[in-house]
């Protein structure tokens, strides 16, 4: 089974108590939630959510052997006030592929191995990579690369996927890169990443998703709880650091003011001043976790 990435970081971060309720926002294959369970006793409840039905089984598996204080939910993890219905001392995400969905070539997000252009988290959802790869516009597939991959040749990559559709797998794509950005670039890192980054992003709407689920995330906490998120690109990232910025530092309108009435007022504190990376040995452990971030803040 895979590690999860910064999980004693995040567990700590946390700060379980054994009767408090928790909300798994990305279970996976239960890295980070079946330790949340071993520290709970009878009073406490993790609710769980995954869009992957293959991660869903593998850990109802895992937990009933821990614990009956759980409830995993088949869906994303934007509609978790649809099924969450009460408030929780802890809420964590770990966004981004699992290393599981990455090593199935079937699933189609690995540029390394040959599979369908699929990309989908939930199988269940209609609009695949084939459907971006074959069917956007020239102007839409650069806008695409460029802000969901940040990638210098969105241009050059863009044409060159328009001018050789149809295209069918994941290494037929990832050739196509390749054979469309300068050698320089194909010498420093796989040009294929970010390409293959931005598409999964519109595939399954990530961005906007998780924008909207921060803020559900958020209003779900107790007082004194804590939201802990671990992001693995800059785009994430800058959501994140953006949203908990704008909870830990007073409005710009309560300025002037004598007193600062609440709805002006921070509602948060940032547990860290910095994100925290994974350490030396994880990293040696987990190349995929080079490019972690967690970041906690907790309600007040």
């Amino acid at each position: 089974m895979h590690k999860s990435v910064l999980l004693e970081e995040s567990i700590d971060g946390l700060n379980i108590k054994k009767s408090g309720k928790y909300i798994d926002a990305t279970l996976g294959y239960a890295g980070h939630s079946k330790e949340i369970l071993k520290r709970l006793e009878t009073e406490g409840f993790l609710f769980a959510f995954d869009q992957d039905e293959t991660a869903v089984k593998k850990s109802e598996e895992l937990l009933s052997k821990i614990s009956k204080n759980y409830k995993i939910f088949h869906t994303n993890f934007k509609n978790m006030k649809d099924f969450v219905k009460e408030q929780v001392d802890g809420i964590l995400f770990d966004l981004g592929v699992s290393s599981p969905e990455l090593d199935d070539a079937s699933r189609g997000f690995s540029f390394h191995k040959d599979g369908p252009l699929d990309m989908r988290m939930d199988k269940r959802s209609t609009k695949t990579a084939y459907d971006v790869v074959n069917n956007y516009r020239l102007d839409e597939l650069i806008n695409l690369l460029y802000c969901y991959g940040e990638e210098a040749n969105a241009k050059s990559i863009a044409k060159a996927i328009v001018n050789n559709r149809p295209i069918n797998t994941t290494l037929e794509l990832a050739e196509i890169i390749k054979s469309s950005v300068p050698e320089s670039y194909r010498n420093k890192s796989n040009p294929c990443r970010k390409t293959f980054q931005a598409i999964r992003i519109e595939v399954n709407d990530e961005l906007k998703v998780l924008e909207s689920s921060l803020k559900d995330a958020f209003d779900l906490l107790n007082s004194g709880g804590r939201l802990c998120v671990i992001s693995f690109h800059s785009l994430e990232d800058r959501i994140v650091k953006e949203y908990f910025r704008t909870l830990t530092t007073d409005n710009v309108l309560a300025k002037n003011l004598p007193v600062v009435p609440d709805e002006l007022k921070k509602k948060a504190v940032l547990i860290t001043k910095k994100p925290i990376t994974p350490s030396d040995s994880e990293l040696n452990i987990n190349n995929r976790s080079r490019s972690a971030k967690l970041r906690i803040i907790e309600k007040i």
